[in-house]
């Protein structure tokens, strides 16, 4: 019998909310949780008070604990270095 692995990628991402406050998560399925955020009660209920959001940073990651721990890195930035890190992000992929 052969077994197989499907890999799955995570993204830990930042959503810039309507009242410009950033909010960080995690999912394996980036564009459905952006929808959830939006329009959703799935979204979490921070976003929810706060839309739209947008999201302005994200990091693939090919497991969920690699994507978890980086999560919890940038939740303990301050804002002003979230800032800075996406500013590089969005400087490196224009």
């Amino acid at each position: 019998m052969s077994s197989y692995f499907i890999y799955m990628p995570h993204f830990v991402y930042i959503l810039k909310c309507a009242d410009k406050t950033l909010y960080t998560g995690c999912t394996n399925n980036l564009k459905k949780r952006l929808h959830e955020h939006n329009t959703s009660k799935a979204g979490a209920k921070y976003t929810r008070a706060r839309r739209p959001v947008k999201l302005v940073y994200t990091k693939k990651f090919r497991a969920l604990g690699s994507a978890r721990k980086y999560e919890a890195e940038i939740k303990r930035l301050t804002r002003k270095e979230k800032l800075v890190l996406i500013k590089k992000s969005s400087s490196l992929s224009s």
